[in-house]
């Protein structure tokens, strides 16, 4: 259990397993401390953070650098376009280089599953490593921005029903928060195409249909379905995607009250939620992004403090 001082330490951030119980409400009691308003912690020591996207991003990419900005860190640009990548580097080569460099946080989203597990184990590379998503296996800022959502609302998670629907085999998303909000007391369905699920997932919840818990759940959490990793196989349009699947102005008609509707996004409009229900009352989705940044702000911070106590 990393907690110093009353404050969450971390060397690394690449798993939800990898977090306790008391660091993942750890984090999201700072992240929700940030967001108040709060004076964050003096960072004692010079600090220096690089983001090495190898895969498109613009929520995850941009939210570390405002959170970056926001705690006064150094920046130093990467660009995988124009990096010694395009020569072959590896990437293990390339954190071995920034580490070298003396940069203290790398924060990486990259293909390759499990990509981090080098990279900690390196007995020579001392930057810390920030997992921004790696491939279809882990995104723990995108789960605790999640968890922080829910949590904002409701208080708690004993107890909530929680549907997590879609492209769930492709999903780093489904797979960090089904682990935790398990652990955390929640109980959960997916939903979704069948040739989606996996029996991992028998472990965590039940395969149910859409209409079956739309009218039972709390929180109602849609996944885009995922086209570049499908290669364009999927069996079925956009529109019956959106019929069979989705949440239609039918299906959020029919939801509790009290429910909300999450997205990781970027929301495929009119496949897995309709054009007009994505800013609708019951959406939390623009305030995922918000929390986004200030969850992240907690990781850092977090990082940043078991750097200082090494």
């Amino acid at each position: 259990m990393a907690i110093i001082d009353g404050k969450v330490s971390l060397p690394h951030v690449v798993t939800m397993e990898s977090l306790s119980s008391q660091e993942v409400m750890g984090l999201i009691q700072r992240g929700l401390a940030f967001k108040k308003g709060e004076a964050r912690a003096a960072i004692s020591q010079e600090a220096y953070v690089s983001n090495l996207f190898f895969e498109d991003s613009t929520r995850t990419h941009k939210s570390f650098e405002m959170a970056e900005l926001r705690l006064g860190l150094n920046m130093i640009d990467f660009d995988a376009k124009t990096s010694s990548v395009n020569k072959g580097e590896t990437l293990y080569d390339t954190i071995l280089t920034m580490s070298a460099l003396g940069v203290d946080i790398c924060v990486i989203r990259h293909s390759e599953v499990d990509y981090y597990q080098a990279l900690i184990d390196s007995p020579t590379i001392t930057a810390s490593i920030v997992n921004g998503g790696d491939g279809s296996g882990q995104h723990p800022s995108q789960s605790l921005l999640d968890l922080m959502t829910i949590y904002e609302e409701f208080g708690h998670f004993e107890g909530l029903k929680i549907m997590i629907a879609g492209d769930l085999t492709h999903s780093r998303v489904a797979k960090s928060n089904m682990q935790i909000l398990k652990r955390l007391g929640a109980t959960l369905f997916f939903a979704g195409p069948r040739e989606w699920y996996a029996e991992e997932f028998d472990a965590y919840g039940q395969h149910v249909s859409l209409d079956e818990i739309v009218e039972q759940a709390d929180v109602l959490m849609f996944l885009r379905v995922q086209h570049e990793r499908h290669d364009g196989n999927e069996s079925f349009s956009k529109e019956d995607y959106h019929r069979l699947y989705g949440l239609t102005q039918e299906r959020y008609e029919r939801m509790k009250a009290s429910a909300i509707i999450m997205h990781p996004a970027p929301v495929n409009r009119d496949v897995e939620i309709a054009d007009a229900l994505v800013e609708a009352p019951k959406s939390r989705i623009v305030r995922q992004m918000q929390n986004g940044v200030f969850v992240r702000m907690a990781i850092l911070e977090a990082v940043l403090h078991a750097r200082a106590n090494q």
